[in-house]
């Protein structure tokens, strides 16, 4: 017997003031937010085809009443920045007599925050939903599924529900071809979630859920959501000329950005078969320019190379790099803030989430400084009235050297890489390496971007920061002439500065009141010092 459940499946709100939000870009072209609920509408495709499923966005959409009455379910998942709603959102169902079901990396990592849910299921959905669907439809109401780590083979992982979805709410689609980082970050939770053998989907399942998001009508910008593409290179490289043939048949539709580690640039074939596959953009994290902190997390991939030349050879390629740097390591010399401002000019990266060091649950650097008792009561929940993340929450631990010099080093980063000349300077320097001789210019009908990238854009952006005028007319002009291939990126990398820049400046504002607290404390005795250590 099969019995039929109304499920609503509802994506947490992010938090405020976050980094990755971009709304002023996305509003730019028409969209809500940056990029759809890909965990969600993979885990909606592995429900029986007999329960009903809604989903609300709380990004993009208003979660009512009637939603909640209507559902015999409520499922939740989410990402830490997503936390504050996540809990918010099981008391809500709950005031409506719905039973909660989370799951996602948040409450993978942090159960203890998610009790007050009828049902936990932790870890890769894949291992253990059907156990999950199995007890509901006995009619058990509660129970904690936890799957086996790092055993799910990810071919098997189903369609995602890309019906479920409204494509005009969303900057970008997201689809994941691979689980898991070869590298051992000490800071970095996905390797504590997905393992480190990277598991990659076939090449067919990936044209697959391609083919799918052209049948539904969506062209435009297709993300890579993996953690690291290039951490299974066997695959990747069958992969790719694939990619490329789909593409040329189809009139090219899509596309594609990634995240990847920095030893991609000792690639020259596989940047090639990148370039031949219509990416445009690799998000790579750098963390920091000096070669002994990069030891000490563990990063040792990144101290084999000149990261800059690097850097500027994926340019050559045609592909710009966006980078994450992050302050508050515990052998930082006092002098890192410049050495990094000095960095991200000599690479020439315009987009750099610089944050501060923050201790994920569960990962080794955590586990470290809990053992050191340095760790605060509390690391990995998120107040309600928080607002923020790394940027602005981060340093969730006693840090070694005094976190006043942490924090002014990190705000002086901020001020200097965010300044309206500084920007525009490095967007200039991009566009002088940036090859895009051999690319197709013009994007599909039915892309969003198509609305971004001439000077209406231009001065819609110079109205909403007014500082840019003079340095971003002044690029715009002289990248027009010498590389106007490059010009609607260099215009899509304008327009995300009408979210850095007034998030920058909120951003240092907290900063300056975190070290006017400080500074207003009394002076520690030496009886004080010792601290016991610090409870999980």
């Amino acid at each position: 017997m099969t019995t039929p459940c109304r499920v609503l499946m509802i994506y947490p709100k992010f938090v405020p003031n976050s980094f990755w939000n971009y709304v002023e870009a996305c509003e730019l072209v028409g969209a809500k937010y940056p990029a759809a609920p890909l965990g969600l509408i993979t885990v909606a495709a592995m429900l029986p085809k007999h329960w009903d499923i809604r989903l609300i966005n709380r990004n993009t959409e208003t979660l009512t009443d009637a939603d909640l009455n209507w559902a015999d379910l409520v499922m939740i998942g989410g990402m830490l920045n997503q936390q504050p709603d996540a809990i918010y959102l099981i008391d809500l169902a709950h005031l409506h007599g719905k039973p909660v079901c989370v799951g996602g990396p948040d409450a993978t990592s942090s159960p203890h925050l998610y009790a007050d849910a009828d049902f936990q299921v932790l870890g890769e959905a894949e291992h253990v939903i059907e156990r999950f669907i199995a007890a509901w439809e006995r009619g058990e109401r509660s129970g904690v599924f936890v799957a086996e780590k790092f055993k799910t083979d990810v071919t098997l992982s189903p369609m995602p529900r890309y019906d479920l979805i409204n494509f005009d709410h969303y900057l970008f689609i997201g689809v994941q071809y691979s689980r898991g980082c070869p590298f051992t970050c000490e800071f970095c939770d996905i390797i504590e979630l997905y393992g480190r053998v990277p598991r990659t989907k076939t090449n067919d399942q990936i044209l697959a859920e391609l083919q799918a998001l052209y049948d539904h009508g969506y062209r435009g910008h297709v993300d890579f959501v993996d953690d690291n593409f290039i951490g299974n290179k066997k695959n990747l490289r069958t992969l790719l000329p694939r990619l490329k043939d789909w593409l040329e048949q189809h009139d090219y539709p899509f596309e594609f950005s990634t995240e990847a580690s920095i030893n991609i640039a000792d690639d020259n074939e596989l940047l090639q078969a990148m370039k031949d596959a219509n990416f445009f953009g690799i998000f790579i994290g750098i963390e920091s320019p000096d070669p002994e902190t990069l030891v000490h997390m563990k990063k040792k991939q990144n101290t084999r190379r000149n990261i800059a030349e690097c850097i500027h050879k994926i340019y050559g390629y045609g592909m710009f790099v966006t980078a994450g740097f992050i302050v508050g390591f515990d052998n930082e010399k006092v002098s890192m803030g410049q050495a990094m401002v000095d960095f991200i000019e000599e690479a020439s990266i315009p987009v750099c989430m610089v944050g501060l060091l923050y201790a994920l649950p569960g990962t080794q650097l955590t586990r470290r400084l809990a053992k050191e008792g340095r760790l605060h009561v509390g690391h990995d929940l998120m107040n309600v009235d928080q607002a923020g993340d790394q940027c602005t929450l981060g340093c969730n631990f006693d840090t070694t050297r005094p976190l006043c010099d942490i924090l002014s080093d990190y705000k002086d980063v901020l001020a200097q890489v965010y300044s309206p000349t500084a920007y525009a300077g490095r967007l200039s320097r991009l566009a002088a390496m940036f090859d895009r001789s051999d690319r197709r210019r013009e994007l599909p009908d039915g892309d969003v971007r198509k609305r971004l990238g001439g000077i209406d854009s231009v001065h819609k952006i110079m109205r909403a920061v007014p500082e840019v005028r003079e340095p971003f007319w002044k690029t715009f002009v002289e990248v027009a002439k010498t590389n106007p291939g490059a010009l609607r990126y260099i215009v899509m990398l304008m327009a995300l500065y009408m979210h850095l820049r007034p998030f920058s400046n909120r951003v240092i504002g907290e900063i300056d009141r975190r070290i006017d607290e400080l500074d207003a404390m009394p002076p520690v005795r030496a009886t004080e010092q010792a601290l016991p250590p610090a409870t999980m």
